[in-house]
């Protein structure tokens, strides 16, 4: 039975728990109401979550992210609530948990009740009630409501009136695990630097090395050495961290294919044909660092940001979107928020930037270098101000080869980078470690 925090704590290390966070609970948290959880999109670094989607309708339209939300009954048995989902409302912003009671006959649904405006007794202030969210490795969230009578919120409040718990958002954090990530890359980091050159390679889809000799392989090299098996999953890389190796200034960010425009609809080949231009052996080419509000004119394109107010850092509406565009303000290729906003939420909570050198040899080898820097802490709105200002840049290398012929083949590679002089705005901590 989950009568005490301590066995609360356990039961969630036993779900596979790797923290556990708990929201105090006010009168307006109900499920009318919903259940409020801040005042920007912070939450999606904390919370897994499905892919956004916008909606349109209504009076207020929307983001909206399924969860994959369990509640636990008093015994600690997990059940599902399968409608529990995420809304953002970017007009604020503002995140809330809704649909939590929908579909299990075993959530809390007498202490999620509205109360009445004339019997609220807190000014809609915390009434003693405690959402525990306990995030699983598996993705999964185990949640646990305890009354304010309870044993659990008596040792929590007094724990917290000692300070022994962190804020987070509108979070207090409850480790589930006692494991410090940061110290554990920083010491894998730290191997790599003692140990000096290392071979070019990457590991296959069954983990095991093999020799690599394009000229990406640093980044490569670096996954590589730290367990990293190559994949196209929008998920960090390691305990949490992404690990971004670069050799130079011009770091890239993220590479998200356009799905709309002539691009979303036609495909990079078709794209590549119509927008690039031929650079010789049978090659074309798309390339061309565009900034927002500038026409390149080697492509005689312009990148734009729709739906987003540089005044009050806030997205004016769900369409959103980053347009290419042509001279007659069609779009080549559009990204909309909704997928850049799941995109960047998933990959860059924390991040790992690691310099490195290369022997520039055909047996390439590579070398590590120190400091590191490790930043904490962005959100989606950092982007779009990056964007506006011209720090985030869109410097694409598509191309298709042996484009005349039968069997044309076809890279895409839609990036968006920063310098590394610029790299700190995107950070709420932006910090250097010394290897």
């Amino acid at each position: 039975m989950l009568q005490d925090l301590r066995a609360l704590q356990v039961r969630f290390e036993q779900l596979g728990v790797r923290e556990i966070l708990c929201k105090q609970l006010a009168e307006n948290d109900n499920s009318k109401q919903q259940v409020y959880l801040g005042g920007n999109f912070d939450v999606l670094q904390m919370l897994p979550f499905e892919n956004i989607e916008s909606c349109l309708g209504g009076k207020k339209p929307n983001y909206k992210a399924r969860l994959q939300f369990y509640w636990l009954d008093a015994s600690g048995q997990p059940h599902q609530a399968p409608h529990t989902q995420l809304i953002l409302y970017p007009q604020y912003p503002e995140v809330r948990l809704s649909g939590f009671l929908q579909g299990c006959k075993f959530a809390p649904n007498e202490l999620m009740r509205p109360i009445p405006g004339e019997s609220r007794q807190y000014n809609n202030g915390p009434d003693g009630r405690l959402l525990f969210l306990g995030v699983a490795l598996d993705r999964k969230i185990h949640a646990f409501l305890a009354p304010a009578s309870s044993l659990i919120t008596a040792e929590f409040l007094a724990n917290n009136e000692k300070g022994k718990f962190q804020t987070q958002g509108v979070f207090k954090l409850i480790q589930a695990s006692t494991t410090d990530t940061r110290i554990l890359l920083l010491k894998s980091l730290r191997d790599i630097h003692v140990a000096g050159w290392h071979a070019s390679i990457r590991l296959n889809s069954q983990g095991l090395a093999i020799p690599y000799l394009a000229k990406n392989g640093g980044g490569y090299t670096l996954e590589a050495l730290l367990g990293i098996i190559p994949n196209g999953r929008s998920e960090p890389d390691f305990m949490g961290w992404e690990i971004k190796g670069h050799s130079s200034d011009r770091i890239t960010l993220m590479t998200p294919e356009p799905d709309a425009g002539f691009y979303g609809e036609h495909g990079v080949q078709a794209f590549v044909r119509r927008f690039g231009r031929p650079t010789g052996n049978d090659t074309l080419y798309f390339t061309g660092l565009h900034k927002v509000g500038q026409r390149n004119a080697t492509t005689g394109l312009t990148l734009m940001l729709d739906g987003y107010n540089p005044v009050k850092r806030v997205i004016t509406h769900v369409s959103g979107a980053v347009h290419l565009l042509t001279d007659n303000g069609v779009p080549a290729a559009t990204w909309t928020f909704e997928k850049l906003l799941a995109k960047w939420n998933r990959k860059h909570a924390q991040a790992a930037y690691v310099s490195y050198e290369s022997n520039g040899s055909s047996s390439p080898e590579f070398h590590y270098k120190s400091p590191v820097h490790l930043g904490q802490g962005t959100d989606f709105i950092r982007y779009l101000e990056a964007l506006h200002h011209g720090a985030v840049v869109y410097d694409p290398a598509s191309k298709v080869t042996d484009e005349s012929t039968k069997s044309p083949k076809t890279k895409a590679r839609s990036q968006f980078r920063i310098s590394f002089s610029k790299l700190a705005r995107m950070y709420k901590d932006f910090s250097s470690y010394d290897l």
